[in-house]
């Protein structure tokens, strides 16, 4: 019986390989779209407080990203993830965990559309914590070995996402430091080439200064907050690699003038002109160049891949 199983799971990993191989080394390209299905399905994440129970009453529609998916050609199909959308312990779900519902509700909709419909081809878009679960997702999907093989994904669109790296494709005029969060581990693997990245000047979740330690932890416990066992590794590397850069720059000196009563100060009042400044939700009228906003160049990004 062991032996059976061991040859069954090495048979699955062959299949899983070998679909990576077909469908990226190899360069064979997507499937035509099976009749009745959508050549291009695109999941749209939204940001905190843009779906849930903590959605404003008077806020009509899903968000930042409405006018990325609206219009979109006939071929494409949209469907929005509804999670918690929560940021905050007492509004019910830590960031970590809401997170985490995204990400899970997102695979559940590939996976359930990969079933239907074998030759459609996959766009993620997501906006701040939407960014940040699409982003994961990507990642993952990149390695080769999640719900559907990387040849499958035509484009990553990720709007202010506080895992942004410098190493990602930037769309428009090209901003310091890192998202909050701090980059992801290892990138984004075989969808590298597919992935861009908005991040308006002056956004703090997604430029961060990569030497400003304080945030740099706080972003580091939000994404920690709700982790599981199976992601414990990820977040260990991800604390070696702050404190590593403390110590490069430092050590604890350094943390404890960034956290000196002046310091403090200073970092109350950046947030509360951060906040004052509508500079994360400017991405509707943020230009990127060429005529186009964050958000018109996003929608006809991935309308071309329809």
């Amino acid at each position: 019986m062991r032996l059976k199983k061991l040859v069954a799971a090495a048979g699955a990993a062959t299949a899983v390989l070998s679909g990576v191989v077909t469908g990226v080394a190899l360069g064979t390209g997507p499937a035509a779209a099976d009749p009745g299905c959508p050549s291009l399905y695109v999941v749209a994440i939204p940001g905190t407080w843009e779906t849930g129970d903590h959605k404003p009453e008077d806020m009509v529609g899903p968000g930042m990203l409405s006018g990325v998916t609206r219009g979109l050609p006939s071929s494409a199909e949209v469907d929005y993830v509804s999670y918690a959308a929560t940021a905050f312990p007492w509004e019910g779900d830590v960031y970590g965990a809401s997170k985490k519902q995204a990400i899970d509700a997102a695979r559940g909709l590939i996976h359930d559309m990969a079933g239907r419909c074998g030759g459609t081809r996959y766009a993620l878009v997501g906006y701040s914590q939407g960014a940040d679960a699409a982003g994961d997702l990507a990642a993952e999907i990149g390695t080769g070995l999640s719900v559907v093989t990387p040849d499958r994904i035509a484009g990553v669109g990720l709007i202010s996402d506080p895992r942004r790296s410098p190493a990602d494709v930037q769309v428009g005029p090209v901003v310091a430091g890192a998202g909050a969060g701090g980059p992801r581990p290892g990138g984004f693997g075989f969808v590298s080439d597919r992935v861009r990245t908005i991040c308006a000047e002056g956004d703090l979740y997604c430029s961060t200064d990569d030497q400003d330690f304080v945030t740099r932890f706080a972003g580091f416990l939000a994404q920690a907050s709700g982790a599981t066992a199976a992601n414990l590794w990820r977040y260990q590397l991800e604390a070696g690699s702050i404190i590593g850069d403390l110590m490069a720059h430092g050590g604890i000196p350094t943390l404890g003038a960034q956290l000196s009563e002046g310091a403090n100060k200073q970092r109350v009042e950046q947030l509360e002109g951060f906040y004052g400044s509508g500079t994360h939700t400017s991405y509707g009228d943020y230009s990127v160049g060429g005529g186009q906003t964050a958000i018109s160049w996003m929608r006809n990004w991935i309308a071309g891949m329809a």
